[in-house]
Order: C-alpha cells, then sequence, then structure tokens
C-alpha cells in the first residue's frame, strides 16, 4: 500500500509540475525573436517570407540625417505688401509729425534708407540668430516654381536695421525724426519662413537619404544560428519584424505545435531527473516527501523565473537559481543538487533572450554554492557562498564579454548589480532552509549542530534527572557516529538522535540499572509491571520530544532504537516463574517500529553493545568481539534489522568498529607506582656488593 502510494504522488507531482511549467510558459507565435546587436543569432535559420527592403543601419542612418540636416536649407520667401506698407506709413509719419524739421529733399533721403533696409531683408530673431552663428548660410527663395539658394549675408534683424539707417545721418534733426516717426515700429520682417513648403522639401529629403539601400528577396537567407547581429542585421530583423506585424496572421503558424513541443520540452527534461533517481538514487525515488520537495522547488523556481523575465528585461538574473543546489545538497547529496539544478536551468532558460550565456553563468554559480558548502555547520558559510559566487558570477560576466565584444567598454555596471542583488538573496538560504525543514521533515547539518550541543535544555535535564542515561547516551553517540562514519552514513544525525534516544526515562530515571545505586525498584514489581514501565520510556521520550519539537529525524530514533525487540531480561523472569505457562509476549514487546534507516539500525546495536558491555567481566579482545557479535547477530537473527537498507558489508565494519572502540574504552591501565618513604633509624646501604 505504501509503494502504490509513493507512486501515486511522484506521478501527481510530475503532472502538476508539466502542467504549471506549461501554463506559465513565454509564449512565442513564432515569428517573435530576441536579439542584440554584436550578439550571436539565437535561432535557427532565417530566410525572407517576401521582398524585405534593406535600409541603412542607425549608425549610417545617423550620419546622412546629421549631414543632410546642416545642409538643409529652409524655404524662405519676400512679402512685398510688408515693405509696401511700411514705407508708406513712414512717409505719412514723415509729413504729419510737428516735431520732424526736414526738407522735403531730406525726407526722401531717410525714406530711401528704409527701403534699402527692406531691400537687404529683415528677418526675424531666430533666423538672424542662426545667421550670425553661422548655421544658416544661405536660405531657399521660390520665384516661378524654381528655388533658388540665396546668401543670408545680407539680411538684417530689425534692431540691426534700425541701427544702419540711424549711421547714416549724423545730424540730431534726423535722429529725432526716426523717433518721431515710430520707425522701430514699423520696420518688421519681410524675409519669412515658408513653414509649410520647409516641412515637405525637409520631408522629401528624408525619405531619399533613407530609401532602401538593396532587397533581400523572397526565399533569401537573412541571418542563421550562430551569426553575429551586425548593425545592419539589425535593421534588417527590425524591418522584418514591422513588415511581419503589418501582414498579421498571413505567415501564423499552427497554433498546437508550439504547445506540443513545449510540453514535450518539459515531460523530457523532468523524466530524465526521474530516471535519474531511478536508477542511481532508488531510495530518494521511493520516497514520497524528496520527489514532493524537488518537484516543488523546480516548479517554484521556474515560475519565478518566468515572472521575473516578464516584469523586465533583465530581471531572470535576479533570481538566485543556486539557492536550490544550496537546499539539494544540504539536505540530500550534490550529485542531486547538480543534475536538479540543470533541469532547472534548461527549464528557465526558455524565458531568456540568450540562453547560451544564462546557463553558463548560472550553472557556474550553483557549482560554486556546493563545492562551498561541503558540510555546512554554520550561517555564516552562507555569507561565504554567497560571496564567492558573486565573484564566480562577475567572472564569467566578464569572460562572455571579452568573449563576444572583445572588449571591456561594454561592460554593463547594471548587470554587476543584478548579479550583486542574486548574490544577497543567495545569503538568505537559511529561511529556505528553515521552511524546508518545518514543510518536509528534512533535517539540516546546521540544526543537527544545535540539537548536539549538551547545554541544550532538554539534555541538560536529561544530564541531571538521569546522569547515567546521560552518561550511557554519550558513549553510545560516539559509538555509533564512528561506525557512521566508516559506512558512509549520516554521521551527525547518528551522533544528535543517540543524545536524544533514552529522554523517556527522565520520568522514571531510577527504574533503570544505570540510574541505580544499590536499590531496585524492580524487585518489589511483577516482571509484566516492570516490563511496561521500561517499555513506556519510548512513548515518554515521544512525548518529551514533540513538546521540544524535535524534528521527525530525531523521534526516529526514539520510536526505532529498540525496534519490536522484546524487555528479554524481564520476559526471560517471567517465564523462569510460571513454568508451563504460555506467556502475553505483546506485554514484553517494545511498540517498534523496526530500524527503517542505517542510522537507526546503528543506533540500535550500538545501544545494546555498549549496555552490555558494562556488565562484561573479561575485557580481553576475543571476548570483546565475541559480546560484539553475539548481539548484533542475535538482533539479525531477530529479525529487528529487516526493514533497514543496511548490506551485511555494513554489518562487518560495524562490528570492527564497535570492537575496536570497547577494547580502546577498557583497555588496561598500569598502576602507577609509590614513592617507598624509609624507615626512621633503618639505613639502607645502596653500594654494589662485592
Amino acid at each position: 500500500m505504501k509503494l502504490k502510494n509513493s507512486t501515486y504522488v511522484r506521478w501527481t507531482a510530475f503532472a502538476v509540475s508539466t502542467i504549471l511549467i506549461l501554463y506559465f510558459l513565454p509564449r512565442k507565435d513564432g515569428r517573435e525573436y530576441t536579439y542584440e546587436v554584436n550578439r550571436p543569432w539565437a535561432y535557427s535559420l532565417l530566410t525572407a517570407p517576401f521582398d524585405i527592403p534593406v535600409y541603412m543601419d542607425s549608425v549610417r542612418a545617423a550620419r546622412v540625417m546629421d549631414s543632410l540636416e546642416t545642409r538643409f536649407e529652409p524655404v524662405y520667401y519676400r512679402e512685398a505688401n510688408i515693405e509696401k506698407n511700411a514705407l508708406s506709413q513712414f512717409s505719412s509719419r514723415l509729413n504729419t509729425e510737428s516735431e520732424v524739421s526736414l526738407s522735403p529733399l531730406e525726407k526722401n533721403s531717410l525714406t530711401a534708407q528704409v527701403r534699402r533696409a527692406f531691400e537687404h531683408g529683415i528677418v526675424d530673431a531666430p533666423t538672424y540668430k542662426a545667421i550670425n552663428n553661422g548655421s544658416l548660410p544661405s536660405v531657399r527663395m521660390i520665384h516661378d516654381n524654381v528655388a533658388l539658394s540665396v546668401p543670408t549675408g545680407q539680411y538684417l534683424s530689425v534692431r540691426k536695421a534700425y541701427a544702419a539707417i540711424d549711421s547714416v545721418f549724423h545730424d540730431s534733426r534726423f535722429t529725432r525724426a526716426l523717433s518721431a516717426s515710430g520707425l522701430a515700429d514699423i520696420l518688421t520682417p519681410n524675409i519669412i519662413l515658408d513653414t509649410a513648403e520647409t516641412q515637405k522639401l525637409h520631408d522629401e529629403m528624408m525619405q531619399r537619404a533613407m530609401a532602401p539601400i538593396g532587397v533581400i528577396q523572397q526565399g533569401e537567407r537573412i541571418i542563421d544560428r550562430g551569426d553575429i547581429v551586425t548593425p545592419q542585421l539589425y535593421t534588417v530583423l527590425g524591418t522584418y519584424d514591422a513588415m511581419m506585424a503589418k501582414r498579421g496572421g498571413t505567415e501564423s503558424v499552427d497554433f498546437y505545435y508550439p504547445i506540443v513541443g513545449q510540453a514535450l520540452y518539459i515531460i523530457l527534461l523532468l523524466g530524465a531527473l526521474y530516471a535519474y533517481l531511478y536508477f542511481f538514487r532508488p531510495n530518494y525515488y521511493d520516497s514520497r516527501r524528496v520527489v514532493t520537495m524537488l518537484m516543488i522547488t523546480i516548479t517554484v523556481v521556474t515560475l519565478i523565473a518566468f515572472g521575473m523575465s516578464r516584469a523586465f528585461t533583465m530581471g531572470i538574473y535576479l533570481v538566485p537559481f543556486a539557492i536550490v543546489t544550496v537546499i539539494l545538497v544540504i539536505f540530500l547529496d550534490a550529485r542531486t543538487a547538480v543534475f536538479t539544478h540543470i533541469v532547472t536551468l534548461l527549464l528557465a532558460s526558455i524565458a531568456t533572450s540568450f540562453p547560451l550565456e544564462f546557463i553558463f553563468l548560472q550553472f557556474l554559480a550553483g557549482v560554486t554554492a556546493i563545492d562551498s558548502l561541503k558540510d555546512l555547520t554554520k550561517r555564516s558559510q552562507l555569507l561565504r557562498t554567497a560571496f564567492l559566487v558573486f565573484i564566480v558570477y562577475s567572472l564569467a560576466y566578464l569572460s562572455i564579454e571579452l568573449f563576444h565584444s572583445g572588449t571591456i567598454s561594454k561592460l554593463s555596471p547594471k548587470m554587476f548589480g543584478y548579479l550583486a542583488i542574486n548574490s544577497l538573496f543567495l545569503s538568505f538560504a537559511y529561511v529556505a532552509i528553515f521552511l524546508f525543514e518545518k514543510t518536509f521533515g528534512f533535517i539540516s547539518k546546521v540544526t543537527l549542530v544545535e540539537l548536539s550541543d549538551i547545554n541544550t535544555p532538554l539534555l541538560r535535564e536529561l544530564s541531571e534527572e538521569c546522569p547515567g542515561t546521560f552518561q550511557h547516551s554519550m558513549a553510545v553517540s560516539n559509538l555509533a557516529s564512528a561506525a557512521a562514519s566508516r559506512i558512509g552514513a549520516n554521521v551527525q544525525l547518528v551522533r544528535a538522535g543517540a543524545l536524544y534516544h533514552d529522554i523517556g526515562k527522565i520520568e522514571n530515571p531510577a527504574f533503570f540499572t544505570e540510574n541505580q545505586h544499590g536499590i531496585n525498584p524492580h524487585d518489589a514489581l511483577d516482571p509484566v509491571q516492570s516490563a511496561r514501565i521500561v517499555i513506556g520510556h519510548i512513548n515518554d521520550g515521544l512525548r518529551r520530544a514533540e513538546k521540544a519539537n524535535l524534528p521527525e529525524s530525531i523521534r526516529a530514533f526514539i520510536r526505532e532504537h529498540h525496534g519490536s525487540g522484546k524487555a528479554k531480561y524481564f520476559f526471560n523472569t517471567w517465564c523462569n516463574t510460571h513454568p508451563g505457562e504460555t506467556p502475553d509476549e505483546k506485554l514484553f514487546t517494545y511498540p517498534g517500529p523496526n530500524p527503517q534507516s542505517k542510522e537507526t539500525s546503528i543506533l540500535m546495536m550500538a545501544d545494546a553493545v555498549e549496555a552490555a558491555s558494562r556488565s562484561l567481566k573479561d575485557h580481553s579482545p576475543a571476548s570483546i568481539s565475541a559480546l560484539v557479535n553475539k548481539i548484533i547477530d542475535s538482533q539479525i537473527e531477530d529479525g529487528l534489522h529487516d526493514d533497514s537498507p543496511m548490506s551485511f558489508r555494513d554489518i562487518k565494519e560495524i562490528k570492527e568498529v564497535f570492537a575496536n572502540r570497547l577494547r580502546t574504552m577498557f583497555h588496561a591501565r598500569i598502576s602507577y607506582p609509590e614513592i617507598v618513604k624509609p624507615v626512621p633509624g633503618n639505613t639502607l646501604d645502596n653500594s654494589p656488593q662485592s
């Protein structure tokens, strides 16, 4: 039934992950491409579906436009009515103003100067400013539908025209006449900008300048995978995109084919991960929580990457993909972490413009995180990892830019900022580790190190209430961790689990031999009552573990360290005192279950061996080896290790470790000689005998 449930969970997780990733996967209609100048084309061969005009690239076009703008002559026209009306008004005022004391000849001379100013041409202030700074050396004057280029050197502003007229006459009477006649108001520009004609000619000039310089005919090659997108190709691709958008669906791709391809892409990647687990990590493959954790991690990180890529162009580089490797190398192993990291990157790369560079950067970051966290025991190691990841990110980005552009001038400070923020997010992986511990029941080495501190409240209470049990737990912890190290089990988990396996004895410390001092309360009890009290330390320990919020993996040591074995001392005692009667074995049997992992199996062996070794009279190597073999073989014979993945080779090595450790613990010590003090009055002659 358990296997069926694992299969259901495994393939449900596979289906849900596939559907979610497929649903949120960035869609393209088959005609959308992302590309940048001086970057390689990331797609397959692109041919022209129709004739595509080739225009100058933006750099050349900008140079041409700047040149044309510099040489462009705006269109002006001379307004004769302004000149005519101004002269008429000026003459009238000269003849009617009483302050004007000039003769008719002098008035005519003054009027002639005004006429000459208009003949030179009077322009508005902005035009005169352009003429004066040299940006408008000539203008176009249209005469009989013919545009003529006219130099602007003779044109005057209103102020310059007035000054020129005033400078001709030195008599103060002329100055008073100019002022009295209001010449400053009469002088108005008669050379006027023709806005409409100027714009028309400007547009025509630009259209001719920006006309296609060639054409890519239908079916002709535009660009192929790996080609560098030059400025000219960038312009061609922009023209292609614009024409495709204008044509709408005439070149549309079947809607279903991309969906099928995307689904197959996702299924193959996730299927590859499942195949890896099946062949190389079968214990992970059969574990519902491991498979669920892997699928949730891949799906969540991939969906975040999709969302960030949609939010803004480089948003995907803010996603700390290396956090996947950090979590998995802590809870599982480095090989699985690398494989899962690659699958995640290949899924997320769909949302990037340059998948090869993206995978290169993130793969190196993930490997760096794994290498720097071989044994996570301190939170500060995450800060070191984040710093190393940023260094590797920066070097990888530098190598990409030098590879493509051959210069460091195009390095983007903004990109370094994104990578720094990404690395900073990685330093907060401890929060994710905590959430995974609470959600999936995993336990990290950091937590195990903290739990192994004998100053924790629970272990301190054990040492105070049950000093004998505490010393026993310490000895079992050392014995079991040495065996775990030999066979490649989780040493830190065994060490911590051994320290807590007997915390249930705190409830009734005097009923356990290691805490007794000459008085044995079991002498006054029936073997059934004694067995119930001794067996009860399992459930008592589980209640204390739950109250102290100990992780499930630690509770497993409490639950499984006696398995479904019997309290043999009391069982045998009952049988001896009730000859001929059939005992109720359930009254003398621990609740179990039997050890489910190598770690809990090691603890069961170490617990029994350490306890038995205390009653051993002969501490010779042969006697110790015989004791170890007898106890472990008895457990195997009783089937207590049948549910554990322990191999015969593991058991052989564990026996060797236990025997060697116990021989060291019980090695004979030499007696230190005492100083013999001489007896007063008795002098010893130590001189050589002849």
